[in-house]
């Protein structure tokens, strides 16, 4: 009898229910995203000659990563995990090429592509999330043996130093937490938790003392009026703006700090423009918005019928809100700057691409739900 011919095989699942997609923090998302736009546009008006260039360019980025987004939400990525270990080689080969691109701003985080600048320390984080789910689904008994516990984070090593010697030490940083606070939640011992955490914090200090630029960084969170027109301008500025915006800020597309006041107004630095627009309330309510979306995102890992969905899903907003939590420590001040962008809200067409790219992971996760 001839067999039937089945083609080639899908990546979609074969059964799947449209109706246990989570439309609410699918709503959330599209809300930080138009938001984000908004002030986009209005902290990124004065520094071109067209007010709307930046505005245009990261409106085409962020339709273009909600589009990925739902793609990757209903896929099956039970049959993307064989291709893990070829992602993560392929990220390495990525970022070793990009310690021998052309700098742009004194650093080498960038492969030019005509089109747009691949940041590839952000594809990073996607390798990250996928490497370190599957890792523990694989090994979920086992963490507590500290020689499976050290092994992805040999890997995971390996990646970050590539990323540091751009330089970059915000982006290993925010790894580096990100996996001994996912794997501790996963069953990893304590004490080794602490061990390499004490091993991260020597390599940091004896970072700062080959670059005496990052160490200035340091003190100038302690002072940065000591120097307030070089070191610590930035910082100065940032906390200006901030304060200038006292409860409900000057009004929506009103701030005095974007007009070449305060540098990188529209990257980095654009959480202290917000809080001039629209004040600490304002600012509460979207920090209100992270946490009611890492509340739906840990449910949606909880209930998940899948152990590999609910690791990805947990680790990709882990990933979203540490990146928050220090871009908005870093304006304060409580942080030195680090050149993280703020999620959602940051110009930047690989920031947007990969912050899209882990919530699709958390929608895939939604559809998958205990019981059904």
């Amino acid at each position: 009898m001839r067999r039937k011919n089945q083609g080639f095989p899908s990546i979609f699942p074969s059964k799947i229910n449209p109706r246990f997609f989570d439309y609410t923090l699918f709503t959330t998302i599209i809300m930080l995203t138009i938001t984000g736009l908004t002030f986009l546009y209005s902290s990124s008006s004065a520094i071109s000659s067209d007010p709307a260039y930046y505005f245009k360019k990261q409106l085409v980025w962020s339709v273009f990563s909600i589009i990925l987004m739902l793609f990757i939400a209903f896929i099956d990525l039970e049959k993307i995990r064989k291709y893990i270990p070829f992602i993560v080689i392929f990220t390495i080969f990525l970022l070793i090429l990009t310690l021998f691109m052309p700098k742009i701003h004194k650093t080498r985080r960038w492969i030019p592509l005509g089109f747009m600048n691949l940041q590839t320390s952000e594809l990073a984080k996607i390798s990250f999330v996928l490497y370190i789910s599957d890792y523990i689904d694989r090994n979920f008994t086992k963490l507590k043996d500290i020689k499976f516990f050290l092994k992805p984070l040999i890997i995971i090593g390996f990646i970050l130093v590539l990323i540091a010697i751009e330089p970059d030490l915000g982006t290993p940083a925010l790894i580096f937490i990100a996996s001994l606070i996912i794997l501790f939640v996963y069953g990893a011992n304590i004490i080794h938790i602490i061990i390499p955490f004490i091993l991260g914090i020597i390599a940091i200090i004896i970072e700062l003392k080959r670059h005496s630029y990052r160490m200035d960084r340091i003190k100038i969170l302690f002072s940065p009026w000591n120097d307030p027109t070089g070191k610590g301008f930035q910082v100065i500025q940032s906390l200006a703006a901030i304060g200038s915006g006292w409860w409900f800020g000057r009004g929506p597309g009103n701030s005095v700090m974007k007009l070449h006041y305060l540098p990188e107004s529209h990257t980095d630095f654009i959480f202290p423009i917000i809080a001039e627009e629209i004040g600490f309330i304002g600012v509460v309510a979207i920090i209100f918005v992270f946490v009611f979306m890492f509340i739906r995102a840990y449910n949606i890992s909880k209930n998940s019928n899948n152990s590999f969905l609910s690791i990805l899903s947990y680790s990709s907003i882990i990933t979203i809100i540490i990146q928050a939590f220090f871009n908005i420590s870093m304006a304060v001040g409580l942080f030195p700057t680090k050149g993280l962008p703020l999620p959602f809200f940051s110009y930047g067409g690989s920031s947007i691409i990969t912050t899209m790219i882990l919530c699709g992971f958390i929608l895939n996760t939604s559809l998958r739900r205990k019981g059904l």
